[in-house]
C-alpha cells in the first residue's frame, strides 16, 4: 500500500496544480462556411462564461486576409487550403471544434487544442483524407484526459481498490455507467443542468475523500466492500459530464451514432491510459525502491478530499447564485 501512496502523492499533487482547469466549458466551436471557391465566413459559434472571441484569435492559411468586420475571409485561388491556428487557445479553452461547411454540401468537424493549435485545411472536402467522425475520437481523448476532475474521481477509486480483480470490476463498473448517460444525453432521452450536475461531479470526488482516509486507517465501510457499486452510481453522473463536451458542439443528426460510439472510445482509450500509467508507475517506484515521508504519504487521500470540497463549495455557490 505505501508504494501506491507514493505514486498517488506525485499524480494528485499534478492535478491539483491544474486545479483551476476543471473542465466545465473549456471547449469552444467555430463554424467556417465557403461562400464562394475564394470567400468565406466564420464565426464563434459556442463559446463559455468568456467569449472566445476575446480569447482567441484565428490565423488563416497563406494567401488569405481577413475582413474582420463581417467576419469575412478572401484567399487566393489555393482557396483556405495550408494550414490554420488558432492564436490563445490553451488558456481559458483547452480546445475548440472548427466545423467547415463547403459549397457541396460536405462538411468536416476538426479539433485544436493547446497542444495542437494546428489544422490542415483543404480547398475541398474531397482532398481532405482526416477530417470527418475520427475527428471525435481524438476529441474523446482529449475530453477525458484535459477533464481534471474526472481524472481525480478515478484516482480517488484507485487509492480505495487493492486488488487487481475488484480493480478491474471497478474501473468497468464506472465505464459501463458513463456510457449509458453519455449515450442517454446525447439521444437526448436524458438531460442534466450543467450547473446541479458539475456540483455533483464535484460532490462525487468529495466523498471519496473520507473513505480514502477511513481504507488507509484500516477501517472499512461499504465503499470500502464494494468500491464498483460506488463506481457505477457516480459513474452515471459523469457520463452527462461526458455528454456536456459533445453537446456543445451541435452534432449534425447524421452524425450522432458514429461520432458518439467514436468519442466514447476516445474516452475509454484517455481512461486506460490514465490507469495504466499510474500502474507503470507504481512499478517504477516498486523497483527502486523509492521511500516517502508518512506524512506525504497519506497526503494524496487529503488533497482529493480538499479539491473535491473546493470544488463542491465553488459549484453550488454558482448554483445559488443562478437561482437567487
Amino acid at each position: 500500500m505505501n508504494l501506491w501512496r507514493r505514486v498517488f502523492f506525485l499524480i494528485t499533487l499534478a492535478i491539483a496544480s491544474s486545479a483551476a482547469v476543471a473542465h466545465e466549458m473549456t471547449m469552444a466551436e467555430m463554424e467556417l462556411r465557403q461562400l464562394s471557391r475564394t470567400e468565406f465566413q466564420w464565426q464563434w459559434t459556442a463559446s463559455g462564461n468568456r467569449p472566445a472571441g476575446e480569447e482567441m484569435t484565428p490565423v488563416w492559411p497563406e494567401g488569405c486576409s481577413e475582413e474582420r468586420e463581417n467576419n469575412l475571409v478572401r484567399c487566393s485561388e489555393a482557396a483556405l487550403g495550408g494550414k490554420m491556428s488558432i492564436k490563445g487557445i490553451g488558456k481559458s479553452y483547452s480546445a475548440a471544434m472548427i466545423k467547415f461547411y463547403w459549397l457541396d454540401g460536405q462538411s468536416r468537424a476538426y479539433t485544436v487544442s493547446g497542444s495542437q493549435p494546428n489544422l490542415r485545411l483543404y480547398a475541398a472536402a474531397d482532398d481532405d483524407a482526416r477530417g470527418g467522425p475520427w475527428t471525435y475520437l481524438h476529441l474523446g481523448i482529449e475530453h477525458i484526459l484535459l477533464g481534471v476532475d474526472h481524472l481525480l474521481f478515478v484516482l480517488g477509486l484507485l487509492l480505495i481498490v487493492g486488488r487487481r480483480w475488484m480493480l478491474v470490476k471497478t474501473i468497468s463498473a464506472f465505464t459501463v455507467a458513463h456510457s449509458i448517460t453519455l449515450g442517454a444525453a446525447t439521444f437526448g432521452i436524458a438531460h442534466v443542468a450543467p450547473l446541479p450536475l458539475n456540483a455533483s461531479i464535484a460532490l462525487s470526488i468529495l466523498f471519496l475523500g473520507p473513505e480514502i482516509v477511513r481504507c488507509w486507517r484500516g477501517e472499512t465501510s461499504f465503499t470500502i466492500r464494494h468500491p464498483w457499486v460506488v463506481a457505477f452510481a457516480f459513474g452515471l453522473l459523469h457520463g452527462f459530464g461526458f455528454a456536456s463536451g459533445l453537446a456543445q458542439l451541435g452534432l449534425p443528426s447524421e452524425e450522432i451514432p458514429l461520432a458518439l460510439l467514436l468519442f466514447n472510445v476516445g474516452v475509454e482509450i484517455g481512461q486506460l491510459g490514465f490507469v495504466i500509467g499510474i500502474l507503470m508507475l507504481a512499478r517504477a517506484f516498486r523497483l527502486t525502491e523509492m521511500h516517502w515521508p508518512k506524512l506525504m504519504e497519506r497526503l494524496p487521500g487529503y488533497v482529493v478530499g480538499t479539491l473535491g470540497a473546493f470544488w463542491t463549495i465553488q459549484r453550488v455557490g454558482m448554483l445559488l447564485r443562478s437561482v437567487i
